[in-house]
């Protein structure tokens, strides 16, 4: 039997009526054709075109204006001579690339980078030489070799202390991989802190780091007074603040390593704090902004350190080896090893107080 309607035009494939027009039409976005896809193209870069023309002419027009009649006489050849669309290009290339050419192939896992530290020996050795006439005593009692924990007081925002020891105490045992200093957090935080300090043996405060330090054979040194010890008053200057929890006594149990207290007698003189407001650490993101003799009078000038005298001593180390890592274990037994630490670095910053006749010489 014929289903087809008189009248009617021939049936279409499914899903489109009998005049052949689909019933999802309008639902369908048409591809676009490529002779229009093209003529798009080039009516686009023809419009750039004109407006890079438009641009060069305006500039050179008010280049002119500038100059005088004298600037009309040169050739018309001028114009377009200059791509100012590849000058912004190559100026967003370089930007994004910035320092990356500079960066030594010899940088460790934490961020040591050698050719910094080369090329910051000059500048180091002006200030352990010159400029504080940093001296070292005791560096005879450390081992020959092996990972040692160094504990040594602490002072100021900026750390100077962990960099001159760890520059100094390189040429006492120049076969030493070169100390590494822990750096408290809000420190690392800081725009463009982190990468310059890594790169000159600044490792973040915590244990993990320190553990894995120790472990690869790399000597530490560590601040038990944390932002307390940075954050003291002038006059409160060489008082030793609360040891925390004994991470370091806990740290050298475990990895079995000698436990070395080091008095460093200057830094306090280096950037003393007069007060401290915090209100403006807040909109800084520091714990506070320090207010000393020069800063903020001198403004940026007034970041720089005081050559005041430096004298650091290392102490008797703690030797930890023959003791069962176990101990860490026992808040009793590290309380004990944290106070006798405590102790040992008061005692030395009493010696080197009383043997500097002044702050300056």
């Amino acid at each position: 039997m014929n289903d087809r309607v008189e009248g009617a035009g021939p049936a279409g494939p499914p899903g489109t009526d009998s005049a052949g027009r689909s019933d999802r039409a309008d639902n369908v976005v048409p591809f676009a054709r490529p002779e229009r896809t093209a003529r798009g193209d080039r009516e686009l870069r023809s419009a750039l075109r004109g407006l890079r023309r438009e641009i060069d002419q305006r500039f050179l027009d008010r280049t002119e204006r500038g100059r005088g009649d004298s600037a009309r006489t040169a050739p018309a050849a001028a114009e377009g001579t200059f791509d100012w669309i590849q000058l912004f290009d190559e100026l967003r290339h370089r930007l994004g690339n910035t320092g990356i050419d500079e960066r030594s192939g010899e940088v460790d896992e934490f961020g040591l980078d050698v050719l910094t530290l080369v090329r910051s020996q000059a500048l180091l050795d002006f200030l352990v030489d010159r400029y504080w006439r940093v001296d070292l005593a005791g560096a005879e009692m450390l081992p020959e070799e092996g990972p040692v924990l160094f504990v040594a007081n602490h002072s100021g925002l900026l750390p100077w202390d962990g960099l001159v020891f760890a520059h100094r105490l390189l040429r006492e045992r120049p076969r030493w991989p070169r100390t590494r200093f822990l750096v408290a957090d809000w420190l690392v935080t800081l725009p463009f802190a982190q990468p310059l300090l890594a790169r000159l043996g600044g490792v973040r405060a915590c244990r993990e780091n320190t553990d894995r330090l120790l472990r690869r054979g790399r000597p530490v040194l560590a601040f038990p007074e944390g932002e307390k010890g940075a954050a003291k008053d002038f006059r409160q200057r060489y008082q030793l603040q609360r040891f925390g929890r004994g991470g370091a006594v806990k740290a050298a149990l475990e990895c079995g390593v000698p436990l070395v207290p080091v008095g460093i007698v200057g830094a306090e003189e280096a950037h003393p704090i007069l007060y401290k407001s915090r209100l403006a650490g807040r909109a800084t993101g520091l714990p506070f902004v320090p207010v000393t003799p020069t800063f903020p009078a001198l403004g940026p000038f007034g970041l720089l350190p005081l050559p005041a005298k430096w004298s650091i001593e290392i102490g008797e180390p703690l030797d930890l080896s023959g003791v069962d890592p176990s101990a860490a274990q026992d808040e009793l037994y590290v309380s004990r090893m944290n106070e006798q630490l405590r102790a040992n670095i008061r005692e030395l910053l009493a010696r080197g107080l009383q043997r500097r006749s002044s702050a300056w010489t």
